[in-house]
């Protein structure tokens, strides 16, 4: 009985996180209220206040359950380890973007947190979760371009730092304009064709500004 009983709570407890997660993706966060979720889930205010603190609770709660394209395991690939650390990026890059497109759950889940949630104190904890997610990503890529640079496949000129910050401005921008329109299926050559167009350009990497000597010209008297 007991464990029916237990059961029962967790399967109360997804049914409130699936609902709430519709929603907030039909009506935005803010528009939606725990009276909104415990009608549309067919419990009392109280079964909510049971399993959760209050909205922003069950909000982060919804959040959590669901895996990020960033912190999936081919997004913790060492680079630095692989024997071509460019191919090694690209495919962490390629990956990243496939779930993205391809499970409907994360789409929909992070087009709720950047369009349908306001950034306010209360969902702190979704927000640094977020940050943490970025920064981890750009580190690696960095690592990763720092590792093809010692092993000459991108030439010295190129600075790793803000070529890192461009790769992951391109992940970025990606998803977000994808997830913009959850019906929207991009194809997933679409993002192998940009991710090469842009490492092409690598390989480009400007030569450091020389500085222009001014000589001095002595006039006759």
């Amino acid at each position: 009985m007991v464990r029916r009983t237990k059961d029962e709570a967790l399967e109360t407890r997804h049914r409130i996180l699936d609902v709430a997660e519709r929603v907030f993706n039909e009506r935005g966060v803010t528009r939606t209220s725990l009276a909104d979720i415990a009608k549309a889930a067919g419990v009392t205010r109280g079964a909510i206040y049971w399993h959760f603190t209050d909205k922003a609770d069950l909000f982060c709660s919804m959040v959590a359950r669901v895996t990020m394209p960033m912190e999936s395991p081919i997004c913790q690939m060492d680079h630095r380890a692989s024997p071509d650390p460019l191919a090694s990026i690209r495919d962490m890059m390629v990956g990243i973007l496939r779930k993205s497109s391809e499970d409907p759950q994360v789409r929909r889940v992070f087009h709720i947190v950047f369009h349908k949630c306001e950034h306010v104190d209360e969902m702190q904890p979704v927000w640094q979760r977020f940050n943490e997610m970025h920064a981890g990503c750009l580190l690696r890529i960095e690592e990763g371009l720092r590792a093809a640079l010692t092993k000459g496949q991108l030439p010295k000129t190129l600075d790793a730092r803000r070529a890192a910050f461009g790769l992951r401005a391109l992940l970025d921008g990606l998803m977000s304009t994808w997830v913009m329109d959850p019906d929207h299926q991009p194809q997933a050559h679409e993002a192998e064709a940009l991710i090469d167009l842009f490492m092409s350009a690598l390989h480009a990497a400007p030569r450091p500004a020389q500085r222009t000597v001014r000589r001095r010209v002595k006039l006759a008297a």
